[in-house]
Formats: structure tokens, C-alpha cells, sequence
């Protein structure tokens, strides 16, 4: 799957970076009540994500990057991309996701620094507003195998369970190269 915007672009309208992301976004009165609406009087921009458990890793499958990306802003939550395509080793999958998610210099480029830059600095900022998280062409390669591309996985679904039992929701979708 190809994307016309760059990773930079898709964080262009983020705000600054905070300890391990950035500050949460305010939704606009106006996005607010459209999320208090009934479905059928929803902005059509946020129907991507109807009927998906609010608290999910899941195969991206027919879901489209950029209409993830607008039911994101639609609901006022934060939209996370990363597009690993050029990774080939655990370091390099880290590495890319510290750089596109705004992590902060001192992250540990492991899978518990990782664990522990999408939780609990996260809840401690503030309310969070919500989760929608891209993890695009996931590689499988010879020192990014089976094994590891699970656990990756395992720790964005224990970063979702995390926010399920605080009520916010955290859904992840996932493509693999």
C-alpha cells in the first residue's frame, strides 16, 4: 500500500512533542457534539472506525491510511503513523517508530521503552482524547521474523488493553510488508 503523504506530513498539524508524545489536541465544540450524535448523524469522516472495538490491533485489511487519519481528527483523537517499509532489523522497526511517533532523544529503543512511551507518561500529561495508531508494512525479514513481529505487536495490544481499563480508546491497525 502506497501513501501520498509523507510521515512528515501526516504529523505536519500534530502539536510539539511531550515527554513520549505530544500534548493531547482539544476537539472543537462543534466535533464533540458530533460524536454525542446518533451514527447516522455522525461526520462521515469517522464511519471508518464504526463497528471496530474501541480498544483493538487489528490488520489494517480495507482500511485506508487517510481515512483512518480523518476519523481520527474527526473524534479529536490522536493519529499515530509509522511506515516501516525500509526497516529490516527490531532496532531499525524501533528506531523508525521513535522517529515518526515524536518520541523523546532519551527513548530506549527497546520493546519496554516502547511499552512504556505509549502508557503511563501518556496518562499522566492529562485526559487523553483517544488512539488511532498505524503500523504500515510491518517487515519480514530474516532479523525481523515471525517472533518479533508478534511481540511488537503483543505490546501495542498490552498498550491497548492499558488504555481500555481507562476507558480511552486505543485502536492499532497493522500491514506487513
Amino acid at each position: 500500500m502506497t501513501l501520498d503523504k509523507s510521515a512528515n506530513d501526516l504529523h505536519s498539524a500534530q502539536a510539539p512533542a511531550l515527554d513520549c508524545f505530544w500534548a493531547p489536541q482539544r476537539a472543537r465544540p462543534d466535533q464533540e457534539r458530533a460524536t454525542e450524535m446518533t451514527p447516522s448523524l455522525r461526520h462521515p469522516s469517522d464511519q471508518p472506525l464504526r463497528g471496530v472495538r474501541s480498544n483493538i490491533v487489528q490488520s489494517i485489511r480495507a482500511y485506508r491510511i487517510d481515512d483512518l487519519m480523518a476519523a481520527a481528527h474527526s473524534l479529536g483523537q490522536h493519529f499515530l503513523y509509522a511506515n516501516l517499509a525500509h526497516a529490516l532489523t527490531k532496532q531499525d522497526v524501533l528506531e523508525l517508530i521513535a522517529t515518526q511517533f515524536l518520541f523523546p532523544a532519551h527513548f530506549g529503543k527497546n520493546f519496554d521503552a516502547l511499552y512504556d512511551c505509549l502508557t503511563d507518561p501518556l496518562h499522566r500529561a492529562g485526559p487523553q482524547p483517544g488512539f488511532v495508531v498505524v503500523l504500515d508494512q510491518i517487515p519480514a525479514t530474516v532479523k525481523f521474523d515471525k517472533e518479533a513481529r508478534e511481540q511488537l505487536l503483543d505490546i501495542f495490544r498490552d498498550a491497548a488493553d492499558y488504555w481500555a481499563e481507562r476507558k480511552i480508546a486505543f485502536r492499532c491497525f497493522y500491514s506487513f510488508l
